[in-house]
């Protein structure tokens, strides 16, 4: 005996949706769908809710910088360009002058004990308007240099705010003392009219807070090299208060490397790992 499986009539036809039963009517049609494979439709599920696509961090290569990143921009650091060019503008007309005007026009913007004495806030301001040497001078282009940098990555407010700790703090940390030993009778009285002016003190505190932010590799010999240039100055003792202020200006700077860096992760944008877009329907 051959087992043969049961042939059906030729006359018999498939069931269709009305021969259904009424009791499987409010059920949809799941024609063409495989018993217990969920999501087996051919058309695309639509939903509202966003898909989550993680996207890759990049990667830390060592980049080197522009050489246009370098020099201060009107839009990218509005402060070091606008105070660039008016110490520019001071520059070339004082060399235009007569040089017994000029000499006039730096007592009346010296920082000495006489004039903080009267009239603090103008000399202090006055006096970070000339630059000892010219424009061509190296504190002029360290003054480029270090100021954009910083701005770069501090803000043009905060830039501003270091350079004037520097120039205000270390010019009163090297004339208060004057003023005192002309009171005890230690200097003369001629010390109260000593000439000094420029921007040296802003600027040595500018680089003393900047090499704060720089990786430790360019950082310290940055810093070991200006504090040996400075302390050079110092033993030479051509002018000891004025390479005194360098030397506190530098310290101050540096006293604001938490600050600074502070400073420089808030402006910063925070990095994204993950991204979050609408799915398609």
């Amino acid at each position: 005996m051959e087992r043969t499986a049961p042939t059906a009539p030729s006359d018999a036809t498939a069931p269709t949706a009305s021969d259904a039963p009424a009791s499987d009517a409010c059920f949809p049609d799941v024609t063409g769908l495989l018993d217990g494979m969920p999501r087996q439709r051919s058309e695309a599920v639509v939903t509202d809710r966003p898909r989550e696509v993680a996207t890759a961090a990049p990667a830390r290569r060592f980049r080197v910088p522009r050489v246009w990143r370098l020099l201060p921009t009107l839009t990218g650091t509005p402060f070091t360009f606008v105070y660039g060019t008016v110490l520019a503008v001071v520059s070339l007309v004082a060399a235009r002058l007569d040089p017994a005007l000029v000499h006039t026009l730096h007592q009346g913007s010296s920082t000495d004990v006489a004039h903080l004495v009267r009239t603090p806030l103008l000399v202090l301001l006055a006096s970070a308007l000339w630059i000892a040497g010219g424009i061509l001078s190296p504190y002029a282009i360290a003054l480029l240099l270090v100021l954009t940098a910083l701005e770069r990555r501090i803000g043009g407010v905060r830039a501003a705010g270091v350079f004037l700790l520097g120039h205000v703090g270390a010019t009163l940390a090297t004339e208060v003392p004057i003023g005192l030993a002309v009171l005890a009778g230690h200097l003369p009285t001629t010390s109260l009219h000593r000439l000094d002016y420029g921007v040296s003190f802003g600027v040595a505190a500018s680089l003393g807070a900047l090499t704060g932010l720089l990786r430790p590799w360019l950082r310290w010999p940055l810093l070991v090299l200006f504090g040996w240039m400075l302390v050079t100055d110092l033993i030479a003792f051509t002018d000891p208060m004025t390479n005194w202020g360098h030397l506190i200006a530098l310290t101050i700077g540096v006293t604001t490397w938490p600050l600074v860096r502070r400073w420089q992760r808030a402006s910063q944008p925070l990095p994204t790992a993950r991204q979050f877009v609408p799915a398609v329907p």
